[in-house]
């Protein structure tokens, strides 16, 4: 493949620390590179130098003649000059840009919810973010660099946004380099994968998941080494004590196969055990949500506007949940109702006598007060040992071991809270909080300013924890990771997902799709003017939605069981394969038919 750009013994420096020492790689035609390693180790920095946005102490980064390269980095480039459309098409005639497939792509993707003629300056960060990143892809640039581009897009548009970089060039053409915390991300997009650690930076070949299976082989040769060269040592000094030599043979290590590294891993959550826990701790009643609907005054019209409508959820001990939807379609009101910090204006919430909600929310809420107190400050004044695990794997930890399970360091413990990083921040707050013992637990967005192994210490202690836990985030890997079952909000309404992520934004799509339908049929049916669904009609309608969403949620769980036999099948019987294939393509068509027919009724109840 032609060679793009590379770099050649890189050396970068601080003042206090060399961040990198004689790095040499390039990115050639085709690469899709994502950039993985602790916070601090010099991810932005790497990506920086390679852009020319930043000259390194030593070394060189050559660029192939005629190479065009675009950058998305993470500060804020977007005046505030000018709207919306100027920023991202700039002077380019509307009958140019219009008739652009890319461009129409990318704003659909990315600006759909927000005005084309809105002032840049009026925009909040995230929505600024989303234009710079519409800005930057509607170019044509050989090679595309990205610093953390996934923060502020929503499940559904970091889907497309994955979608829209696997097919913007052809398999072995174009080059990418991609800083990111967002594992699912990294596993759809990448093809190769650069560890940045230790002032070198290490190769691998795949996605996220190629990735871990060969950093855990990598370790376990490093292991096998470092083992073999203790036991030379132990052997060594046996024969000098004995005075005489021993004859012995040098023990074999094998080098297992990527599966054979995980095939003795127990699974990574004890259901039973956690569930018989959380009962223990919350009995059979935890928070019930009985026909709840919520109301806020609309901000600019002042009208009643319905956010939540006749939401039934029976919250049971020890469940796993993750909560999908757009932003503002509910999901902080719903957490609210759970929470207990917003009350219902129609229905009731019911809760378990023995019920201890907490919340890990974005605003460091619990921190404030110790913004000036070192660490060990803190949490002396916590609870003095912490449960870690259940049953008859719990063990006893003080909150400086938990602190360090969570990635801090001795020396780190002296430091003032005001002066960690936002990441540090992030879990201090999830130990004080954990450390609060409660039985309910609700994360809302936990994993922003978090790496990839932050992420990973944060789910290891998660996969123990005994109670009910909620969670809101965007980090489509995290939430699948978890929980065990994922819920949306559409329409105001709460709906089962047997087929998790996917199934929502097979939703979604088919959401945005309808008005076209929608307003051909109306176009139709004007001269019989708008219809209009009131009385009798209203409730039949209402009913048969909620007899739809049950039909749904009972479709989808015979489609995976269907697609799990179809897997366990004896592949060499074809007429048996074939035969399952057709039920699951049975249950699929009657499953869209019923998903037409509650959109249809979904946009008429409005």
């Amino acid at each position: 493949m032609a060679h793009l750009l590379g770099a050649e013994a890189l050396h970068l420096e601080f003042p206090t620390k060399v961040v990198f020492d004689s790095v040499s790689l390039g990115i050639d035609e085709g690469d899709r590179i994502g950039i993985v390693g602790r916070n601090g180790d010099g991810k932005s920095s790497l990506l920086a130098m390679l852009a020319g946005l930043l000259d390194p102490d030593g070394g060189r980064v050559t660029v192939r003649g005629g190479v065009t390269v675009g950058v998305l980095d993470q500060a804020d480039t977007i005046g505030d000059d000018g709207t919306v459309g100027e920023a991202v098409v700039g002077d380019i005639p509307e009958y140019e840009w219009a008739g652009n497939s890319r461009v129409r792509d990318v704003i659909a993707g990315l600006l759909s919810d927000i005005a084309w003629d809105a002032s840049l300056s009026a925009l909040s960060g995230g929505q600024r973010r989303r234009v710079a990143l519409a800005q930057l892809l509607i170019g044509d640039h050989d090679v595309i660099f990205l610093d953390e581009p996934t923060n502020h897009l929503d499940v559904e548009a970091i889907a497309w946004l994955a979608g829209h970089l696997k097919t913007r060039w052809s398999q072995n053409s174009g080059g990418l380099l991609v800083v990111t915390h967002d594992r699912w991300f990294l596993d759809e997009v990448c093809t190769k994968t650069w560890e940045v650690h230790d002032r070198i930076v290490d190769p691998f070949e795949g996605g996220y998941a190629a990735y871990i299976l060969q950093r855990v082989e990598r370790d376990r040769q490093a292991a096998t080494i470092e083992q073999r060269r203790q036991n030379l040592a132990r052997k060594e000094l046996a024969w000098l004590r004995r005075g005489a030599p021993a004859r012995t043979s040098k023990p074999k290590f094998r080098i297992d196969a990527a599966n054979e590294l995980i095939e003795d891993v127990p699974e990574i959550r004890d259901k039973t055990e956690l569930q018989g826990l959380a009962v223990t701790r919350l009995g059979k009643d935890v928070v019930d949500l009985l026909d709840a609907s919520v109301t806020y005054p609309d901000a600019s019209t002042g009208e009643p506007r319905e956010v939540l409508h006749a939401v039934e959820w029976r919250i049971a001990p020890g469940e796993r949940t993750g909560i999908l939807g757009v932003n503002g379609a509910g999901k902080s009101t719903l957490l609210g109702l759970v929470a207990g910090t917003v009350e219902p204006t129609a229905g009731r919430v019911k809760r378990g006598k023995t019920v201890q909600v907490a919340t890990l929310t974005q605003r460091l809420d619990e921190l404030e007060r110790h913004m000036n107190d070192p660490v060990r400050v803190v949490i002396a004044g916590l609870r003095t040992t912490y449960t870690f695990g259940a049953g008859s794997k719990a063990q006893e930890l003080t909150p400086g071991q938990l602190l360090e399970r969570m990635g801090f360091s001795s020396a780190q413990l002296s430091t003032p809270v005001k002066d960690l990083s936002g990441g540090q921040k992030r879990r201090l707050q999830l130990l004080m909080i954990l450390l609060e013992q409660p039985n309910v637990l609700i994360l809302d967005e936990p994993t922003n300013d978090l790496d990839t192994d932050m992420l990973a210490a944060m789910e290891d202690l998660l996969d123990t924890w005994p109670g009910t836990l909620l969670v809101v985030s965007h980090d489509r890997y995290f939430i699948e990771r978890v929980t065990d079952q994922q819920y949306a909000i559409l329409h105001g309404r709460l709906r089962h997902l047997p087929g998790g992520v996917d199934e929502y934004l097979r939703l979604r799509t088919r959401e945005r799709e309808a008005p076209i339908a929608v307003a051909a049929s109306a176009a139709a049916a004007a001269v019989a003017g708008p219809p209009a669904l009131a009385g009798a009609e209203l409730r039949a309608a209402q009913k048969e939605v909620s007899a739809l969403e049950r039909r749904l949620e009972k479709l989808e769980g015979q489609i995976a069981s269907a697609k799990t036999a179809l897997a366990e099948h004896d592949q060499s019987d074809y007429a048996g394969i074939g035969t399952e294939m057709a039920r699951i393509g049975t249950l699929e068509a009657d499953r869209d038919q019923v998903e037409e027919r509650w959109f249809e009724l979904t946009e008429q109840l409005g």
